[in-house]
């Protein structure tokens, strides 16, 4: 039987896996993914909380909704601003888009 234990070491997992991909790579769009399971994670968790303590309403199902809506808004946002930033610097390291620094 899955209990809720084996869903958030599920989403343990897959956030810690996506912090790493956030923090340690230097690629623009790893950094994304990275971010796409964190968020993830949470929308697990959510979905998780809402069978397990009120499995009558949908309201971990409506907040994952939420969350998947925005992360896709900020997907998209993140690949308009790496594929210009692409375009005039041949690059998407992380390391190299420095120029805003004083």
């Amino acid at each position: 039987m899955v209990t809720l234990n084996h869903y958030l070491i599920l989403a343990a997992i897959l956030f810690c896996i996506g912090f790493y991909g956030a923090v340690a790579k230097k690629n623009a769009v790893a950094v994304l993914m990275g971010i796409e399971l964190m968020l993830n994670s949470v929308n697990i968790n959510l979905v998780a909380f809402n069978r397990f303590l009120n499995p009558g309403e949908m309201t971990g199902h409506i907040f994952a909704l939420m969350v998947i809506v925005v992360a896709a808004a900020e997907v998209a946002v993140g690949l308009a601003l790496i594929l210009n930033i692409y375009r005039q610097r041949l690059t998407t390291d992380v390391n190299d888009l420095d120029w805003l620094k004083w």
